[in-house]
């Protein structure tokens, strides 16, 4: 199989047929709310067409994940100069620093981003640091497809013989609801899968969004609920740190919404994010929340775990005030 290999360094053909006659016009909605809606990319807030067009089937039927999507394998042996496993590459995965007996970790990165976005920087520093994992960034900045992200897992573990049940996949905005479709299709088998800030437009009523049943232990964090992401409760637990909405230190909901990626860093590598469990979603918006406590975050599932948490944190790192 012939593949082309980019290393990543982390610094701290179908004719679609029957299409409408404009590459602008609808070809069907994804989602209720409007066509035309803000979302996050690496440059700010963007506007954006929610609905998916005949370009977007023309754009798709030029994609092939196994050739265009990249696999970029770190460890402690190799922590800032990536490995690239392409999918099917045997030999590949056999000689890289994969071991099937630690921990794999999966990070899918959000819309528009690339391996050196902040998502992909700040958690492949902060999980090598924290644990000796195998961690995979998965680089699917030409197209998204995370089935063929669960087709590659399976791929992975039938090679080397890692579990799912020694997995964790991360996932930030886009990216968030591609984790919970990539365990979805390995049946909900994944140990842990943190969605952190699902992305909601194009997403609010879509019935591909994230769901508590994707994994067998699933956490959210909510950081821009409503506006660049989920308002509702979608995990096992859901975190809604200062009430889920503006984050202390931030000044634009491009800021709250990436403020998940740092929280989750934090836990990694420290601890803390103390959360209190609510009554219900009203509660934890409003920050009237006392019940038993629950840490966010971090690298361990909280199995069995379920409930909507409130929590504050600092407008500045450490963020977590304990």
């Amino acid at each position: 199989m012939s593949t082309s290999i980019v290393f990543v360094v982390v610094c701290i053909g179908s004719v679609v047929s029957g299409l409408p006659s404009s590459p602008h016009d609808e070809v069907t909605r994804w989602s209720a709310g409007p066509r035309y809606q803000y979302t996050s990319s690496p440059e700010g807030s963007e506007l954006v067409d929610s609905w998916l067009t005949a370009a977007d089937l023309l754009l798709a039927a030029r994609y092939n994940p196994a050739q265009d999507n990249n696999y970029h394998l770190f460890t402690r042996n190799n922590p800032s100069v990536s490995q690239p496993i392409p999918y099917g590459a045997d030999s590949l995965l056999k000689a890289s620093n994969f071991d099937p007996q630690k921990k794999t970790v999966f990070l899918v990165h959000g819309w528009k981003n690339t391996p050196l976005s902040l998502f992909n920087v700040q958690m492949v520093h902060a999980y090598v640091a924290a644990e000796d994992v195998n961690l995979i960034m998965v680089d699917w900045s030409i197209g998204a497809a995370a089935e063929h992200v669960a087709t590659y897992i399976e791929w992975l573990n039938s090679v080397s013989g890692a579990s799912l049940q020694n997995y964790h996949v991360v996932g930030h905005s886009l990216g968030g609801h591609q984790a919970g479709i990539i365990g979805r299709n390995v049946g909900g088998q994944i140990a842990y899968i943190t969605s952190l800030d699902p992305a909601l437009p194009g997403w609010i009523s879509n019935p591909q969004s994230f769901q508590a049943s994707d994994g067998v232990y699933t956490e959210v964090m909510h950081t821009n609920a409503g506006v660049s992401g989920k308002l509702v409760a979608v995990g096992d637990v859901d975190f809604y740190p200062n009430g889920g909405v503006n984050m202390p230190g931030c000044g634009d909901n491009d800021c709250s919404h990436h403020r998940a990626v740092y929280y989750m860093a934090e836990s990694l590598t420290s601890g803390g994010f103390t959360g209190h469990r609510c009554d219900d979603l009203a509660s934890a918006l409003a920050g009237n929340c006392s019940g038993d406590t629950l840490n966010m975050g971090g690298g361990s599932a909280k199995t069995g775990s379920t409930g909507i948490y409130f929590l504050r944190t600092n407008a500045g790192p450490p963020f977590s005030q304990y």
